[in-house]
């Protein structure tokens, strides 16, 4: 059994798909399904049941995965615990974040002018998910909205920021200096997917106002909702400071007067488990640069 066949298996679980595991890997289907084969063969048991043009993990292979998880976490924290011994000039992030897209190659690229042997794997999921995979000790980092409560996580608070209101610059309201609510109770709204915890968040700030808003799209992607709102498809919700610039000169951003309107940002890590000099280095970089955005938030190179 080799650690390939485990990382080809790793995958391939974690997509449920040949065709998609493959392509992720670089490698060609049949050579994938081949290596898959050989393992099922060496274990004496499938691991995977075909269904259709899918597959999915069996009881064997839902806990045979369990393992493999372990292995290549040991794996993960020897490269961290090396990392650290170096000094934290070099080794691997692992950095999980669900808000502050946006931010991230300005983040990304102003760290690395200091630590350009510091390597990032990066990842998006929703706050629950994060939490486990924290605590597991998958991530070494995560940036979420709210932050992180659990036992054995530590969290500080990054960043408080206003929710405002985007409309197009056309629009009736655009004039004004602030607004209420509920006064945009008839419009058409723009919004994230509701797993997302923004999209949570401003659903209750409109039942506080006492209405629940007509979704016109839905997306996955703050880019696309920022475009629709330039278009006049809609208006939307938008963080004060981790969108900041981000919308366009066709869009105009207005306070929200009531009800108050806010979210706040939180950068979190596990305490169970052994943090690297590297991820040492990140968290202070990323401290100080939220608070620079706080104080300067057009200029977020400082």
């Amino acid at each position: 059994m080799e650690l390939l066949q485990l990382k080809y298996f790793r995958t391939v679980a974690r997509l449920q798909h040949m065709t998609r595991a493959a392509e992720e890997l670089g490698i060609a289907q049949p050579a994938l399904s081949q290596t898959i084969a050989r393992l099922e063969a060496e274990l004496g048991v499938p691991l995977f049941e075909r269904t259709g043009r899918g597959i999915r993990l069996n009881h064997y292979g839902k806990a045979y995965i369990q393992h493999v998880e372990r292995i290549f976490l040991e794996l993960e924290q020897g490269q961290r615990e090396l990392a650290s011994i170096s000094g934290g000039t070099q080794g691997q992030v692992e950095l999980a974040l669900s808000v502050a897209t946006h931010l991230l190659p300005d983040i990304l690229g102003t760290f690395r002018l200091e630590y350009p042997s510091i390597r990032f794997r990066l990842s998006q999921h929703d706050v629950t998910t994060m939490a486990q995979q924290l605590q597991r000790g998958a991530y070494d980092l995560c940036i979420t909205s709210p932050p992180i409560q659990q036992a054995d996580i530590e969290s500080i608070v990054l960043l408080t920021e206003d929710i405002r209101l985007a409309l197009p610059a056309w629009h009736p309201l655009a004039h004004r200096s602030q607004i209420a609510l509920h006064e945009v109770a008839d419009e058409a709204f723009i919004c994230l997917k509701p797993e997302y915890s923004l999209r949570q968040l401003t659903d209750s700030f409109c039942q506080q106002a006492g209405f629940r808003p007509h979704i016109a799209f839905e997306s996955d992607e703050p880019s696309t909702i920022r475009g629709l709102i330039s278009a006049g498809l809609g208006i939307s919700f938008v963080p004060a400071l981790s969108w900041s610039g981000s919308v366009g000169s066709a869009v105009i951003e207005l306070p929200i007067s009531n009800p108050g309107c806010q979210r706040t940002l939180g950068l979190s890590w596990s305490t169970k488990h052994l943090q690297s000099e590297a991820a040492r280095r990140f968290q202070h970089f990323v401290t100080n640069y939220f608070a620079r955005l706080a104080t300067h938030p057009n200029n977020k190179d400082g």
